[in-house]
């Protein structure tokens, strides 16, 4: 039987970052995930580049992983969004000597690093590929069994296994769920000219298409946001009429583009669970939340609840507390439910937004989007969003330990 303060189910992204927070502060976990390593690992498994937020990398950083990509994330300073390719719309820039919007970094490489921190750290035991057979909590704690025979046992248990979370089911908490009609491709790309690590958000009537500056500078990541019938048609395009069709949205300002590796589609969809914790038991990133991708902040979501729960979990051992007491996941509760709905939200109404078709709906955007450019406390709180430093920060999420 092995025993450690956390059981994380869930080796994604959101559970190793959670794992290797807690062991940098003395506590210990078992994170318990079916896939496997070598799997999730290869090159085609995950398509995707993320956008890490500010506040997020200053968590990496904090815990030690941030290092482990040097030289490998391009930092964005700008983020540009418009009305497709007409003039105008919002433009955010932070100056050269401050921190970067946010750095784009594959979720690939992302992935590779936070393992293998987690597997170098001493109050981190990874069970992958395993899978959980049976699992009770009750006031005594929280007791795994894996279909293997192996028994793990710990105060509190995390879901953190993505939007199709089985511990979340199981746990019979409500989710309000909906699906857009719509599915991301996802490519990167190689271009003529320098992106001068600009990231740029174009709405279409079809949908938004995101540029998403990588290394070297002649790269970007693109996501594009299509109805399902109109993605099916467009993921089979040959790959110079691909290139076509995308240079073509660019509208030519980044040169002539070329693919630079396979493309993906990902059906996209909403889904929010009605509470984030039940007894010994709380939900972390995917699992508790998950949103369209139109202002990229569906990871760094799940990074500001490994940080509040790392920092509400530290804090409770050293006051001695059970760290599967009621008192204690009520404030994580309490302090990550509004973001997440009200993020939840926001991502909703722009995605219902930019998906009103017409010419007067245009015009009204493109006003809106002026008026932003225009008022400077306004496009403030939205730039403070975009990094992820608006509310109540927890400890890493300012790089500060807890």
């Amino acid at each position: 039987m092995e025993r450690s303060d956390v059981i994380i189910l869930g080796g994604g992204l959101i559970g190793l970052t959670l794992a290797i927070a807690l062991d940098r502060h003395g506590l210990s976990s078992i994170v318990i995930d079916p896939a496997d390593p070598a799997k999730i690992a290869a090159p085609a498994f995950d398509g995707r580049a993320t956008a890490i937020a500010s506040a997020s990398w200053r968590m990496l950083e904090a815990i030690g992983v941030a290092r482990l990509l040097e030289g490998e994330g391009c930092p964005i300073r700008s983020i540009r969004v418009s009305e497709g390719l007409a003039p105008g719309g919002i433009v955010f820039e932070v100056p050269a000597d401050d921190d970067p919007l946010g750095i784009m970094v594959e979720n690939r490489r992302l992935r590779a690093v936070l393992r293998d921190a987690a597997q170098a750290a001493k109050r981190v035991t990874l069970l992958m590929p395993a899978r959980a057979a049976d699992i009770v909590r009750d006031a005594a704690g929280v007791r795994v069994a894996l279909d293997d025979g192996r028994v793990a046992t710990a105060p509190l248990l995390v879901g953190a296994e993505g939007r199709n979370s089985p511990t979340r089911e199981a746990a019979q908490i409500p989710v309000a769920r909906w699906k857009y009609d719509h599915a991301a491709i996802v490519v990167t790309v190689d271009h003529a000219l320098h992106h001068e690590n600009a990231a740029y958000e174009i709405f279409y009537p079809t949908g938004p298409f995101a540029i998403l500056p990588m290394l070297p500078g002649t790269r970007s990541a693109i996501v594009w946001s299509l109805p399902a019938a109109d993605a099916a048609a467009v993921i089979d395009l040959p790959d110079r009429a691909m290139a076509a069709e995308i240079e073509k949205r660019m509208g030519g300002f980044l040169g002539a583009v070329t693919l630079a590796g396979p493309r993906w589609t990902y059906p996209l969809g909403f889904h929010h669970a009605a509470t984030m914790t039940a007894e010994r038991l709380v939900l972390a990133g995917d699992a508790a939340h998950g949103i369209h991708p139109i202002a990229g902040q569906g990871l760094n979501l799940g990074m500001r609840d490994a940080a509040t729960l790392a920092q509400v979990l530290v804090e409770g051992a050293r006051r001695g507390l059970d760290l599967g007491d009621a008192q204690l996941l009520a404030r994580y509760e309490r302090w990550r439910s509004l973001d997440t709905f009200m993020v939840a939200a926001a991502t909703d109404g722009l995605t219902r937004l930019y998906g009103v078709p017409g010419g007067a709906a245009s015009a009204v955007r493109r006003f809106g989007m002026g008026l932003v450019q225009r008022i400077a406390p306004l496009k403030d709180r939205f730039m403070a969003e975009a990094r992820g430093e608006s509310g109540d920060l927890p400890l890493l999420l300012r790089g500060l330990p807890i």
